[in-house]
């Protein structure tokens, strides 16, 4: 998940586009604002003048007559303002306008890659992977309750797995629609196949439709880059963007915890991970096939008992839904 060169230089000329656009905008605003209120133009030019001579007494050592323009530089702001203020126009109207504030349409804020840049950084990787075409294919839109059993009644739930499915498939939505203010948490649990993966696109796609960062990905490639940037010595810039990347964004899915080699780093890195997205308040899909006391068992009791008291549990029953689909197992 690293950007190529190409990559990096499609991103600046955003930015290139957004600070012409932005200074084009502002230019327009003066000439409009000069044509109606002649006083603004006049007092642009004399803050502009009075500046000048301040700049020059600070190269000629006089300190004292520095301060002093520079004060009535203040006092001409001021009422260019009030001209502004009483013809109806905002006191920064006159000034450069941002898409991003943060990062003044630079791309960086404080020597670093702003929050928009990442946001744009996710959205060219999605581009260029597999994700995007399968969040096509499995989404709210395409879930299908056809398959899901009407008739069997679950011991555990109560319900049927019709039932019981339809209210997990609320909370996911209700999930979404909370998001902004909650960036909650969420472990799915189940056996193969009973759509773990699938709600989780679901809602990666609705949020990726609302502008949050969303990083997808198997507990495999998650522990490989973490590796990656803790064995790099600090050196691999690549390495410690791509580890950024699953601490920083809005939502991170781990998909198939379970699966990947478990030893003690693993482990760490996944109480590390947890701990930290949720100091962060940033939201966290799992999904294992493990149960809550394999999941102990193989991650310590520390990262269960995290999960447990902060994300939200939903274990998915039924059967296979992909041997379901393919006629292999009766539908009730």
């Amino acid at each position: 998940m690293a950007l190529s060169n190409s990559q990096y230089d499609a991103i600046m000329r955003v930015y290139n586009q957004r600070q012409f656009q932005d200074k084009r905008e502002q230019d327009k605003r003066i000439a409009e604002v000069y044509e109606k209120i002649p006083q603004v133009e006049a007092l642009s030019d004399e803050i502009a003048a009075t500046m000048a001579q301040a700049a020059r007494k600070i190269l000629t050592g006089d300190r004292a007559a520095a301060d002093q323009l520079k004060k009535d530089a203040e006092f001409l702001k001021e009422q260019k303002a009030i001209y502004l203020k009483q013809n109806g126009y905002p006191a920064n109207y006159l000034e450069l306008q941002y898409v991003c504030p943060d990062c003044k349409d630079t791309g960086y804020a404080d020597g670093k890659k702003c929050h928009c840049f990442k946001h744009m950084e996710i959205e060219i990787l999605y581009d260029q992977s597999n994700i995007r075409e399968v969040l096509e294919r499995e989404n709210f839109d395409t879930l299908s309750m056809a398959y899901y059993d009407r008739n069997h009644v679950d011991e555990k739930t109560g319900l049927t797995v019709y039932d019981y499915m339809s209210r997990v498939i609320r909370e996911c939505r209700e999930y979404v629609e909370n998001f902004k203010n909650e960036k909650g948490s969420i472990l799915f649990t189940g056996n193969t196949g009973c759509g773990k993966t699938f709600l989780s696109n679901c809602i990666a796609r609705e949020l990726i439709r609302r502008y949050f960062s969303v990083v997808y990905l198997t507990a495999t490639d998650m522990f490989d880059i973490l590796a990656g940037s803790r064995f790099s010595g600090g050196d691999d810039d690549e390495a410690k963007d791509r580890a950024s990347y699953i601490l920083d964004c809005d939502l991170l899915i781990i998909d198939d915890l379970g699966t990947e080699l478990i030893n003690t780093f693993t482990a760490s890195q996944m109480f590390y991970c947890v701990n930290e997205r949720l100091n962060r308040n940033k939201g966290t899909i799992i999904s294992t096939n493990l149960t809550l006391g394999e999941l102990q068992d193989a991650f310590t009791e520390r990262v269960t008992s995290r999960i447990m008291s902060r994300y939200k549990i939903i274990p998915l029953i039924g059967d296979d839904l992909r041997l379901v689909r393919r006629g292999f197992m009766r539908r009730g």
